[in-house]
């Protein structure tokens, strides 16, 4: 790796890619840096033939506490424009594999818009999320104002994103923001225990399924049936169609190959 990379660790396991966010003494502040080797080390796992699914975590005492502003302060329009920092974050969406979020302390800002890039999230029970933007005079650029549109509605994000109010894992659980709540000495234990579940299963139906999900996200209906019809049909020119249900008639436990 590059001398940029003390940004993040990289780890594979089991099938899991880990990343893990390393800026503990600003609470994982993103910069765009950091952006870049989140983006490269998704690519690579996402080309890696060994790694089924990708978890991104913090270090220390929060996930990611937003952009780091020391490195937007001066800044102007047109800066910003040619720097197009916000195409690193747009790769993301490309990433084929499951990436499964572990969200402790802070997930705010733009480290709240990277914790929305997971397809799940599983928080601490004091985990706090937001958008603290409007009171710095800007807005989430990441996506903040799509994505949690998307999943919580317009008028519920409108609150959070106008006010700037954190609001509590709990209250992200209710919405639907993430998955489950853990005490926060289990958290990692608990992402590690899910990654492996979903790393077992075949590799062809993961990429899919989140393919068809995606897409019913941002398609009619009639569209989105379209899509998943069309990844239903394919799977069923793998082996790893044919080994599950010959391994589901024969009772026994199937052996996928992600081919």
């Amino acid at each position: 790796m590059n001398k940029q990379a003390s940004f993040i660790i990289t780890a594979v396991e089991n099938g899991i890619g880990m990343i893990t966010l390393n800026r503990p003494k600003v609470l994982n502040a993103i910069n765009t840096a950091m952006v870049g080797q989140i983006v490269q080390a998704m690519e690579q796992f996402d080309r890696n033939e060994h790694v089924k699914v990708i978890v991104l975590q913090g270090t220390g005492r929060a996930f990611a506490a937003g952009a780091d502003i020391d490195e937007m302060l001066e800044k102007n329009t047109i800066e910003l424009e040619l720097l197009n920092q916000f195409e690193d974050w747009d790769r993301i969406t490309w990433v084929k594999k499951p990436i499964i979020g572990a969200v402790q302390g802070f997930a705010l800002g733009g480290g709240f818009e990277l914790a929305l890039c997971c397809d799940m999230l599983l928080a601490a029970d004091d985990a706090e999320f937001g958008f603290p933007e409007v009171g710095l005079g800007i807005m989430p650029g990441a996506g903040g104002t799509q994505r949690l549109t998307k999943l919580i509605g317009k008028t519920n994000a409108m609150k959070w994103l106008l006010t700037g109010q954190r609001f509590s894992a709990k209250q992200a659980l209710d919405y639907g923001i993430v998955n489950s709540l853990l005490p926060a000495e289990l958290l990692s234990e608990e992402t590690m225990k899910l990654a492996k579940t979903i790393s077992e299963m075949p590799p062809l139906s993961l990429r899919l399924i989140k393919e068809a999900v995606h897409k019913a996200v941002d398609l009619p209906l009639s569209e989105g049936m379209h899509a998943e019809r069309k990844n239903f049909y394919l799977l069923f020119s793998s082996e790893d169609q044919k080994e599950g249900m010959c391994a589901f008639k024969e009772k026994r436990k199937p052996v996928f190959k992600g081919i």
